[in-house]
């Protein structure tokens, strides 16, 4: 029998900076850091540990002594339960110099880079209703407060349109206001769920695999078109028509409605087929001198204003003058690819998502984009010695991978070729570091610049420009 894993409490403990993942640190007495959900920098509090590992305690904070000084107070009412705005009661200057801090550390530390001095981090203009996508989930089997679950009055409503539960793939959190997305998101959510609820149209139960409605996914675009995509278990002719029909009449305006019946397990829709019930089967969204024609597979950066300045400064960064060769790495629909194309030579770009290529290409045949050219293939098999030498030796690589960051043979393919720029840009700052290690003996880096892309969370891009080093 094992022995029972010993849980602490510390008491009048002072949050002392945020980390990975958006997570608050203290140390404890014994100089051992604590990992912390439900605190920030500058908070005094009493941490009730759970798992303790060799280096580090995970806790809570279960007391309050002092607030910090960075505190704001959060919009959300469901901001202690949701976990899709962790830093909302941060206020929003903090959230930047801690975003900044964890790109700038990860870099130095991870990378063992020698920086210039950074370009501030760059804030977003909205903090608030910036996403033009967000996604739904129906549920007949919501999740339940503390209050609810010790209450002695029986729960009948158990119905829920909003967000998974972090960690809990079968409960879904009631959602009344979002501040993620613009109007009228939060009115038809609101109003989907309630005529519904009227209509006994069922939420799906993903645990017993029944019932109707399964999720919805709205588009708002900056162009102000609205695309809404529902997605239902089975076909039920009938319901599926009334529930349709009213949010046309109640919401004239939406520029695009569509449905899908899918009888999986799992609700992703990539293999699905989706079907047009009004209008197009795709939206347009804007930025700068260009149009993208967007469907409801399409990806597309979800903060569409901060996104144009994101590309503005990977342009600025590239400095192109007219002659540049450009390879465009992990392009996706190729909007950067495209952003920069009328300042280069020629653009080519590789990306493993097939229908992502097909969206590049027909955008930039939209766009009347002729310098541009789309690849499709796994990026360490296709950017290979041949593909180089039937295109030519790039004068600069853009790169943009995941968040897993480049594939070793991708950074030595990079090295063998030695293109005289690199902009590197990424979502997650360490493993771009761990890449950027990889790469020191021949590039130095000569700027680095946040973006922040997701005010109120510890996200953060940022963006690299390094030069070959002369031998």
């Amino acid at each position: 029998m094992g022995r029972k894993k010993k849980n602490h409490l510390f008491k009048n403990i002072t949050v002392i900076d945020a980390g990975a993942k958006g997570k608050a640190i203290a140390k404890a007495p014994d100089g051992r850091v604590i990992f912390l959900n439900n605190a920030i920098p500058g908070d005094v509090v009493d941490i009730q540990t759970g798992r303790k590992r060799k280096a580090y305690f995970e806790g809570t904070a279960v007391k309050f002594h002092q607030y910090s000084d960075k505190r704001a107070e959060p919009k959300c009412a469901h901001f202690e339960h949701c976990g899709g705005c962790k830093w909302q009661h941060m206020e929003y200057s903090s959230q930047l110099f801690y975003k900044e801090k964890e790109v700038l550390n990860n870099l130095q530390r991870i990378g063992q880079l020698v920086l210039p001095k950074a370009s501030p981090i760059l804030g977003c203009k909205n903090q608030y209703f910036y996403r033009n996508k967000m996604e739904f989930s129906f549920s007949s089997n919501r999740w339940l407060s503390y209050d609810e679950i010790n209450s002695t009055e029986e729960i009948l409503d158990r119905n829920a349109l909003g967000f998974h539960i972090a960690g809990m793939w079968d409960k879904i959190l009631d959602i009344e206001k979002c501040y993620l997305q613009e109007d009228p998101s939060n009115d038809i959510r609101n109003r989907i769920k309630a005529f519904a609820l009227e209509n006994k149209i069922d939420f799906f139960n993903p645990k017993k695999q029944e019932g109707l409605l399964r999720t919805m996914m709205l588009r708002i675009v900056s162009t102000g078109e609205i695309m809404l995509v529902i997605q239902f278990y089975k076909d039920h002719v009938e319901k599926r028509t009334l529930l349709l029909n009213y949010i046309l009449k109640q919401f004239p305006s939406i520029t695009s409605l569509q449905y899908i019946i899918n009888e999986k397990a799992n609700d992703t829709i990539y293999d699905q087929k989706i079907i047009l019930y009004h209008g197009r089967d795709h939206v347009f969204e804007k930025m700068g001198h260009l149009q993208f024609k967007i469907n409801a597979k399409s990806f597309y950066q979800t903060n569409s204003e901060q996104a144009h300045e994101l590309y503005k400064v990977i342009s600025e960064f590239a400095n192109l003058s007219g002659k540049e060769l450009v390879y465009d790495l992990y392009t996706g629909t190729g909007t950067i690819a495209q952003f920069i194309a009328d300042k280069a030579k020629k653009v080519i770009g590789v990306e493993s998502v097939p229908e992502a290529i097909e969206d590049a290409k027909k955008n930039a045949a939209y766009n009347n984009i002729k310098n541009v050219e789309f690849y499709v293939g796994d990026m360490k098999e296709v950017f290979d010695t041949e593909f180089i030498n039937y295109h030519g030796k790039p004068d600069l690589i853009i790169t943009d991978p995941p968040r897993d960051g480049m594939h070793k043979k991708v950074v030595n393919q990079i090295l063998s070729i030695a293109p005289k720029k690199i902009v590197y840009v990424s979502c997650n700052s360490a493993t771009q570091a761990r890449d950027l290690f990889l790469m020191k003996e021949q590039y130095k880096v000569v700027n680095t610049q946040a973006v922040d892309m997701f005010p109120q969370t510890h996200h953060v891009e940022n963006v690299v420009l390094l030069e070959l080093m002369k031998e």
